[in-house]
């Protein structure tokens, strides 16, 4: 039998193989994700549109003596590499494959905003997989609290909103960005690290996952949540109280709390009620 001479480039060439085969699937992934604690249970943290997941830093801090915490920051999001064709549910998706990929049981979700939308669509899509989920300042469907009639289009078109994001100069999308930051977040200490995460974040994916979410219905899809649920909403929403509770009336698990002072980032304005809230739902 002939015996087969491996080169050195061979032998380099088939180690890269070996090393794609073991760990190319992680680059599908549509997010970045950061990982500490080693904790039995876990945390995934998704964070809101064009943040970064370090808007959970303190949250993580507290729980990561106790869980093993996933923080995400979304492809395109606070400068992490943009991917094409972003989409709320290929997002959803991607996070479902992670979990099933890394065998993480009954993970609980905590999502911000968007994020906390993608929590909601995670534990209705996949009511096996979640074992309980935290909606921070989120609702199934942001354009029926102008609109309850408001019904998603089939067909979507972007064009125009990515036209417009894409074409504002970096000095006109920061002044957008800073002209407001004062209708969400009360704290003027954390304004410019939040209008950093959008000026950093690439534009088309802005413009896309907005014209997206924006167009995104939950409001029938949730009341497949089987998992408890804690709604964490801005003071200013209790104003809205009635309309609020008719969007969510389909999740039966849901406890719907509203903070006492500040608006869309609970976790920075309002923080001793937001940290009571989380340890009287998922503990330490």
């Amino acid at each position: 039998m002939k015996k087969i001479k491996l080169t050195s480039a061979l032998l380099v060439a088939l180690l890269l193989l070996t090393i794609m085969n073991v760990y190319g699937k992680d680059n599908t992934y549509l997010f970045e994700v950061e990982i500490s604690g080693t904790g039995d249970k876990s945390i995934i943290f998704i964070p809101g549109f064009s943040c970064s997941g370090d808007v959970w830093d303190q949250t993580v801090a507290d729980y990561k003596d106790s869980y093993t915490c996933y923080v995400l920051t979304m492809a395109g999001f606070a400068g992490t590499a943009p991917q094409p064709n972003p989409t709320f549910t290929g997002w959803e998706n991607s996070i479902a494959d992670y979990i099933k990929a890394n065998n993480i049981d009954k993970p609980i979700i905590i999502g911000h905003s968007m994020g906390g939308g993608l929590a909601m669509a995670l534990a209705a899509d996949f009511p096996d997989l979640i074992g309980k989920i935290v909606v921070v300042d989120a609702l199934p469907c942001l354009a029926a609290i102008m609109d309850p009639t408001f019904k998603a289009k089939e067909v979507n078109d972007c064009s125009e909103m990515v036209k417009a994001i894409t074409s504002a100069t970096d000095d006109e999308f920061y002044e957008m960005q800073k002209k407001n930051i004062p209708m969400l977040l009360s704290d003027t200490s954390k304004s410019e690290l939040v209008i950093s995460w959008s000026v950093k974040s690439d534009r088309t994916t802005f413009a896309e996952m907005f014209c997206d979410f924006s167009n995104t219905d939950l409001r029938d899809k949730i009341a497949n949540i089987k998992c408890p649920a804690l709604i964490l909403l801005e003071s200013g929403f209790i104003n809205f109280k009635s309309g609020i509770e008719e969007q969510y009336k389909n999740l039966k698990t849901a406890d719907l709390q509203y903070a006492d002072k500040g608006l869309h980032f609970i976790m920075f304005d309002d923080k001793d009620w937001y940290d009571n809230q989380l340890k009287n739902f998922i503990g330490q």
